[in-house]
């Protein structure tokens, strides 16, 4: 077989790749898109990929390989027309034949509903809730994902999510595909030598969004002011950055904090940190935990998700309740035992690193794209 012939049996194969469709309410960056990121790329031209963004953010583009075959269809959006939109989306879907429809989260539930009638395979996947439904599930949504997700793989990343599919949302056992989440480890695995000096240094990396409370570690960080030197740094941009800046102003904490924006360079920063604090309301299996574990982090969280499982033995009583002087108490604790904070690092990148390699991600969402994994 001479060159050209090789170079068109190559094509020939690609262009058999399967399609899959993803449709995400935004690709902005978050942990959703930043776990189909690593996928896509993990995998390369073995599959091609539409990605629909509902609010035409695609600033998660950026995490993607420039050798991907993926497109990024505008569609329109018509709030408050679920029943419309769907049939539009129904004849989109017809349009583009995709392999595997993938829709993400309540945002993208209108995809689901148009293929309420299979034109093709389908898989839901859902990795936690907006501020709405951060106390309760809403029963009307409650209701459509009963109906609409009852015979299609509901992929799930926290034990926390599977219990609210079975016990609230009642969706049959068969349904429900446990998929922890996973990160490159070694990525994170940079020697902190900066780490312990002074002041030390409390990190954070989140989207800035209602739901993350960014507001409640920025009080608990002015509780400590009096006592510890310490600085903030927060790793992230969102529609709640100007709130925040005020807020760190209005509170006097505006000097000893730094709003670093979206960055991609994130393990220099946890190499940075001497702890990591995540206050948010509501969260299932957050990326930035397993990142900063797998960095040798201790870490002081909000009581959500499945976080106090994530973390080693010897974090979990710095999992505190959702409240800002119960997060500076066990920042406090921390910041004032350097041999603690030590012991606890060791035991949260041991942890990482024995349940949260990406492998298994990897594999277990490859096989669901092309349709070969049937068992729960």
């Amino acid at each position: 077989m001479g060159p050209i012939q090789v170079e068109e049996a190559a094509e020939d194969r690609h262009r058999g790749a399967p399609l899959v469709a993803h449709i995400f309410p935004t690709f902005a960056v978050g942990g959703a898109q930043v776990r189909f990121a690593a996928i896509a790329n993990h995998f390369g031209r073995a599959f091609r990929h539409i990605v629909v963004s509902l609010d035409g953010n695609l600033v998660c583009q950026e995490r993607l390989r420039p050798d991907l075959d993926v497109t990024f269809p505008p569609v329109r959006v018509t709030k408050s027309a679920m029943l419309s939109s769907a049939w539009r989306f129904r004849r989109l879907l017809r349009e583009w034949r995709p392999d595997v429809l993938v829709t993400c989260n309540w945002g993208a539930i209108e995809f689901a509903l148009a293929n309420i009638l299979p034109m093709t395979r389908h898989l839901h996947v859902v990795d936690g809730f907006g501020p709405e439904e951060r106390a309760t599930q809403i029963p009307r949504r409650v209701l459509m994902r009963r109906m609409v997700l009852g015979r299609t793989p509901v992929v799930l990343p926290s034990r926390n999510l599977v219990r609210i599919a079975t016990e609230v949302w009642k969706l049959p056992p068969q349904v429900i595909r446990y998929v922890p989440n996973g990160v490159e480890l070694q990525r994170f695995a940079e020697q902190a030598s900066g780490r312990g000096s002074s002041p030390l240094v409390i990190g954070t990396i989140a989207a800035l969004r209602e739901e993350k409370n960014i507001a409640r570690l920025l009080r608990a960080f002015a509780l400590l002011q009096k006592t510890i030197p310490v600085r903030l740094i927060i790793v992230g941009d969102g529609p709640e950055r100007a709130a925040l800046t005020a807020l760190a102003a209005e509170i006097g904490v505006a000097e000893q904090v730094t709003f670093a924006g979206h960055r991609q360079d994130t393990p220099d920063f946890y190499a940075r940190f001497d702890v990591f604090a995540l206050s948010s309301d509501t969260e299932q299996m957050p990326f930035s935990v397993i990142e900063a574990m797998a960095s040798g982090l201790p870490v002081v969280s909000t009581d959500v998700g499945d976080v106090r499982s994530m973390v080693a033995e010897a974090n979990a009583q710095f999992v505190t309740r959702l409240d800002d002087a119960a997060l500076a108490a066990a920042l406090r604790r921390l910041l004032a035992d350097p041999a603690l904070r030590r012991e606890v690092g060791v035991a949260n990148r041991a942890k990482a690193h024995r349940d949260f390699d990406q492998a298994a991600m990897f594999a277990a969402h490859g096989a669901l794209w092309r349709g070969i994994s049937a068992s729960p």
